[in-house]
């Protein structure tokens, strides 16, 4: 599967924006999906991640209640809608395919989208 993250951009402090990652191929459905993030000069952090049937969902304490993650099969896509967004949720996003981690409530990744820039101005 090859991943395309999009819907990056400009936004000021309490706006809200939505991301795409387009899959392409069959497996789409096969793979649990998540998105991650790095920002500038930081390690790239897990942020939320969702079943193949989208059913379970997990993300990181730091986006609980602003970031919601969801999957279309039919269309090989998954999104992101990001609300009530802060200057520190500026970094490059990237999605992932990969397997979720129950235990951990993370996500193993397989496959790397590139990345789409957010910045939040205050």
């Amino acid at each position: 599967v090859q991943l395309q993250a999009s819907g990056g951009g400009l936004v000021q402090a309490g706006g809200s924006l939505r991301l795409s990652c387009a899959a392409s191929g069959r497996t789409f459905s096969s793979y649990a999906m998540g998105w991650f993030r790095q920002p500038p000069g930081k390690e790239r952090e897990f942020l939320i991640t969702i079943s193949r049937s989208g059913g379970t969902t997990y993300s990181a304490d730091s986006v609980k209640g602003r970031f919601t993650i969801t999957r279309d099969n039919a269309k090989n896509t998954v999104y992101l809608e990001m609300n009530s967004l802060k200057p520190e949720d500026t970094a490059v996003y990237f999605c992932a395919a990969g397997y979720l981690l129950t235990i951990a409530q993370r996500m193993g990744v397989s496959v790397w989208g590139q990345g789409t820039q957010v910045t939040v101005s205050s």
